[in-house]
């Protein structure tokens, strides 16, 4: 295992979470992710906190899809309110058993989920979170590698590589902080590739450092975008979708904001779907740029592809409040647009990042 379980965890409960003494930490995985989870059961006892595992099944969600009636798609079990509301932080980790998982599930079901979720994932919020991956073989198969190779770019995203991995996520941290700087006072934002010609605002919204404390790894920088700023078109060439569901090739035509129209070349349906959530899924919750070179290819896993140093991101859906962004969803759909092939992002006409490379002020 070129992975080491023990520093990463060692990574997530001291710098990601800061987990503390007498702390309720919920930790979530498949059963794939059990060496990291062993690993982290330790580190959370050695820190004087109460390590909670829950552990999915292969098979567990479809099956769950296949069974499930109204009220569970509908409904939210009170147990997971007063475990949300009880927790001090919680960490989940994407270790997939098999990649296609959800292929033959009903669009509409994921969607009445999700929405039916929004509450929840608002309590959770409140807390201390954090989400990481483990490398697994269907990880790597979906990525097109080796398992040896996953394990070792999960190492180099994670800079578990590096003989100080908080000092480089300080450093990258430092970066960041600069960049955000130049983007502070910026009004409109413009977003140009092939295919793609979009405007939107972000005047008076707050832009995130995200230097690995809720993301590991992260790499980016994002804000809420003005609910009613965006206008144009965009074309995300970077597959994104859940577990199991591929969606390529997704173009939107966006109008004060909201999605007029909506094509995809692959996953239409879960696209349509997505949008269909509810009121607020048409319009945009978030602008994030990836600043991550670690990570140079997508992987099939938004929580690294989404961080690619030179692309952009836009979220359907859900605001972070930190960001000043009023948009509220029940889905947080993040899609990526590849600017190193001949894209460019100007802020109030100052070029900012070209080709995938930041541009000194």
């Amino acid at each position: 295992m070129t992975v080491d379980a023990a520093r990463m965890a060692d990574l997530l409960t001291g710098y990601c979470l800061e987990v503390k003494e007498r702390e309720h930490v919920i930790v979530r995985s498949s059963v794939a992710g059990a060496p990291l989870m062993l690993e982290l059961q330790r580190a959370i006892l050695e820190r004087g906190a109460w390590p909670v595992l829950r552990t999915e099944l292969p098979g567990q969600t479809a099956n769950f899809y296949a069974h499930a009636q109204d009220m569970h798609l509908d409904d939210v079990a009170a147990l997971d309110y007063d475990e949300a509301k009880r927790a001090s932080a919680v960490l989940g980790i994407q270790a997939p058993v098999d990649s296609n998982e959800l292929a033959g599930v009903d669009p509409t079901r994921i969607a009445r989920y999700t929405r039916a979720r929004r509450e929840l994932r608002e309590q959770a919020m409140k807390r201390r979170w954090c989400s990481t991956l483990w490398p697994t073989a269907a990880g790597a198969v979906r990525a097109g590698m080796s398992l040896e190779e996953f394990e070792r770019f999960v190492s180099r995203a994670l800079f578990l590589d590096q003989p100080d991995p908080v000092a480089s996520w300080g450093q990258l941290s430092s970066f960041q902080a600069q960049l955000i700087e130049r983007l502070r006072h910026a009004g409109e934002i413009r977003i140009e590739s092939s295919g793609t010609d979009l405007t939107l605002n972000v005047r008076k919204r707050t832009w995130v450092n995200s230097d690995g404390r809720r993301n590991m790894p992260s790499g980016e920088i994002f804000t809420g975008p003005v609910e009613d700023s965006a206008n144009g078109r965009i074309h995300f060439d970077i597959p994104s979708g859940p577990p199991g569901i591929d969606v390529r090739g997704v173009t939107l035509e966006l109008r004060d904001g909201e999605v007029l129209s909506a094509t995809a070349e692959q996953g239409e349906d879960y696209l349509r779907a997505a949008l269909a959530t509810d009121d607020g899924a048409r319009r945009l919750g978030e602008l994030g740029i990836g600043t991550n070179f670690g990570i140079d290819r997508p992987i099939g896993a938004i929580l690294f592809d989404e961080k690619i140093g030179g692309t952009v991101h836009l979220a359907l859906g859900r605001s972070y409040p930190e960001t000043g962004g009023k948009n509220v969803s029940g889905l947080h759909w993040d899609l990526i647009c590849d600017l190193r092939p001949g894209g460019r992002i100007t802020a109030d006409g100052v070029l900012i990042c070209e080709n995938g490379r930041f541009v000194a002020p």
